[in-house]
């Protein structure tokens, strides 16, 4: 594999930076860059500038108005727009149930919904992980009943990230209770706003309210709104989960906490007053996790142009390293910072808001990251999870 840019991907970097740089708003840039909270408002405005310019579903074929582009366009895409300070392109409607759709779902189906997704018309969440079925997800217990024409949802879901924004939630439900786990399950698309669902909201670590917990009671979902077909959605979750754990690598987020985590430790001084980047024991730290970064660029590049859009075990892989990355990013941010990251508020995420006490501003929001990124070895599948896949399917035990 040549990894070095032709004049075209060239030219194609400096096309997305110099927009990223023009188009990009400020307001919502300095939350990025100063790690406070980026609203659904932000994320909606931010995805339609995109798609005004035609780059609204970056991984998407063109025949569903997708950019077409190649796998190295879409990593300097996701690079490039990242160091500019701009948030993720929201996954759930793009990177996890639109795939999905175009795969598995009929016709009327994908014209119904697959339009709507790049400008987010339609604002989607996750309904996979419910308590005591999280890693063991065929265990779920949701439950959905045909009666005529609909089917009866009861049950709960957690971690639901940002369904307290969404429209929609596709959602893993037990249609056959008397099949085998994996084989009585099946996947409906239901609207947040019918009557039944409640969602509740989740506080986590750093203060932040990105999850939720989802309640359905007694909710009706239309027939039509079954993906695929009934029973069948085991294949179409290992599907989706293939393309989430490619994500969250967040290769986008490593290049830009990487320079920042540069610029901080310039700015940050040791007890002599010396710029901690010229310690030579951060300096190592600083260079071990830039060549963890390189490393995991190759490797997401190698499955993307390897994967033939259906992402295998390499993705576990992938999404191992891209946690620990993360992770590793989070606690060198931690340790630069110092006793400037505490006491930790939250409220110093709140946009227009300063640190309270002795230090710069950028320290206040980093045991926030730290704490955040904790959940990287988590969500889409726990580290101990996806080392039993790559067990299984590459090692053959």
């Amino acid at each position: 594999m040549d990894l070095r840019f032709t004049a075209e991907e060239q030219a194609f970097r400096e096309e997305v930076r110099a927009f990223a740089q023009a188009s990009l708003p400020e307001d919502i840039r300095n939350k990025v860059l100063n790690h406070q909270r980026v609203e659904k408002d932000d994320y909606v405005h931010w995805h339609r500038i995109l798609q005004a310019r035609g780059w609204g579903a970056p991984t998407w074929p063109t025949q569903w108005g997708g950019t077409g582009w190649t796998a190295l366009q879409r990593l300097i895409f996701e690079i490039e727009t990242f160091r500019a300070g701009a948030p993720r392109m929201l996954p759930f409607g793009l990177t996890m149930i639109g795939p999905v759709l175009m795969k598995y779902a009929g016709p009327e189906m994908q014209q119904r919904f697959l339009p709507r997704i790049p400008n987010v018309d339609d604002f989607w969440c996750q309904g996979y992980s419910e308590p005591g079925s999280g890693s063991d997800l065929a265990s779920l217990k949701t439950r959905a009943v045909r009666k005529g024409d609909k089917y009866i949802v009861n049950g709960q879901k957690t971690w639901t990230t940002m369904a307290h924004f969404a429209d929609w939630i596709f959602c893993l439900v037990r249609t056959d209770p008397e099949a085998k786990a994996q084989e009585g399950i099946s996947m409906l698309l239901i609207d947040m706003k019918s009557p039944g669902v409640t969602v509740r909201p989740i506080k986590t670590l750093d203060g932040g309210h990105d999850v939720n917990e989802t309640w359905f009671e007694d909710v009706e979902v239309p027939v039509g709104n079954l993906v695929g077909e009934e029973n069948r959605a085991w294949t179409y979750a290992k599907y989706l989960l293939g393309h989430e754990r490619t994500g969250i690598a967040g290769i986008g987020h490593c290049h830009r906490e990487l320079r920042l985590l540069k610029h901080y430790a310039s700015q940050a001084t040791d007890g002599a007053g010396r710029p901690l980047i010229e310690d030579v024991r951060m300096r190592d730290k600083i260079a071990r996790v830039e060549m963890d970064i390189m490393a995991l660029e190759m490797l997401l590049l190698r499955v993307a142009t390897q994967a033939a859009g259906t992402p295998g075990p390499e993705a576990s892989i992938v999404k191992i390293r891209g946690s620990e990355v993360q992770q590793d990013l989070g606690m060198l941010m931690m340790e630069v910072a110092g006793p400037n990251a505490w006491p930790y508020s939250p409220d110093w995420l709140e946009p227009g808001a300063t640190q309270p006490v002795a230090g710069p501003d950028w320290a206040a929001p980093a045991a926030s990251t730290y704490y955040d990124m904790r959940k990287t070895s988590i969500y889409g599948g726990a580290t101990e999870v996806q080392k039993n896949i790559i067990s299984k399917m590459i090692l053959g035990f």
